[in-house]
């Protein structure tokens, strides 16, 4: 059974850091594209990073030069460490497994979900 479970979520001030975990159990995270996604309050969920079986990424240009991402294949996990986290980053996070090894930063190419992990970035 494929299984994607978030964590690392919480209550963060303005310029601090999070770093979210995405474990997955009942396939290789490493034979998948693995996304992350966020939805703000009254907002359509939005792509925020991606990773492909070969390691590339792509991510949104809103997360430019403050988020990575990175996968642990021992730990069948994919991480992404946040930094410079600013208010418009309030969310809920969730990571989702992609339908092909060329899904793009689209929530219609993604099948699996977890069930999402909350970020409040507030002073």
């Amino acid at each position: 059974q494929v299984q994607l479970v978030e964590s690392g979520g919480g209550l963060v001030q303005p310029g601090g850091s999070l770093r979210l975990s995405c474990a997955a159990s009942g396939f290789t995270i490493s034979s998948y594209v693995i996304g992350w996604f966020r939805q703000a309050p009254g907002k359509e969920r939005e792509g925020v990073f991606v990773i492909y079986h070969d390691g590339s990424f792509d991510y949104a240009d809103s997360v430019k030069g403050r988020f990575t991402i990175s996968r642990d294949d021992a730990k069948n996990t994919v991480d992404l460490q946040m930094t410079s986290l600013k208010p418009e980053d309030t969310g809920v996070y969730y990571c989702a497994r992609g339908r092909s090894r060329y899904a793009r930063l689209t929530q219609a190419e993604y099948d699996d979900w977890g069930q999402g992990t909350q970020v409040t970035v507030s002073s």
